[in-house]
């Protein structure tokens, strides 16, 4: 009998064994489809999308003497008319070029609040205490320099006004050219763009989802007030009230 149970369970753990060495290998191990997962998640949630430059180990694929963003920015100087959210063209992006990162235009569907790494995960954590509802949220450079290490909160946009003449300029409006001018918090609205996760940096650093689309974009003034405290005092100038000079209008 103990032999005959032994046989058995021999050859239960032979088929597991055999199974496991035939089963489809899982989305983690495949990162090529992981990505193009994630990217026509995005792209389904109706943030349009371009394809950006990637690195070559500490150097930017544009191949750009000193390039000041290297792996972060788009390949085409077109980028807000090329931004899609077609299935088809994405596909064909990620398929024909496996190694680019992409960014996303904002102030046309979403806005990002963009914040040092230390300041976001400090709010994110008050937030989320206190039942607000927080969208998706990203971490770029996480285990590369303080300084460089940013978490990006994705939000619903208040940068596309039926009248134009609504139009209001915000204290904290960034764009990829005024990026290093703005060190703490950042507001990519009309005409700026963020990368999108997955994405790779030089120096084996990354873009990656904390919370992913599947979350609902919220309004970006029901984070702002939690946003600024955690920059206010991450940077030690808790005393200074950054919401008091947002020139942004209240309601829509």
């Amino acid at each position: 009998m103990g032999s005959e149970s032994g046989r058995f369970k021999r050859g239960a753990q032979s088929r597991i064994s055999q199974w496991l060495r035939l089963r489809p290998k899982a989305s983690a191990e495949d990162p090529g489809r992981e990505r193009e997962r994630l990217l026509l998640a995005v792209a389904a949630a109706g943030l349009p999308i371009a394809p950006a430059a990637h690195p070559v180990g500490y150097r930017c694929s544009c191949e750009r003497m000193g390039c000041p963003t290297p792996a972060r920015h788009p390949l085409s100087f077109a980028w807000q008319t090329q931004s899609t959210t077609d299935r088809s063209q994405i596909e064909r992006w990620v398929r024909n070029q496996p190694q680019a990162n992409f960014v996303t235009a904002t102030g046309m569907v979403h806005d990002v609040l963009d914040v040092p790494l230390e300041a976001g995960r400090d709010a994110l954590e008050r937030l989320l205490a206190a039942g607000i509802a927080v969208g998706p949220v990203a971490e770029s450079g996480a285990d590369g320099p303080a300084a460089q290490a940013r978490m990006l909160f994705f939000t619903a946009t208040r940068g596309t006004p039926e009248d134009e003449d609504e139009w209001w300029p915000c204290e904290l409006d960034c764009h990829p050219e005024t990026m290093d001018e703005h060190p703490g918090l950042r507001w990519h609205c009309r005409g700026s763009y963020v990368l999108l996760p997955p994405a790779a940096l030089p120096g084996d650093l990354a873009v990656a989802w904390v919370r992913g689309m599947e979350h609902p974009l919220p309004d970006p003034l029901t984070l702002l007030e939690t946003l600024t405290d955690a920059c206010a005092l991450h940077a030690g100038t808790a005393d200074h009230d950054p919401v008091a000079s947002v020139a942004w209008p209240l309601s829509r």
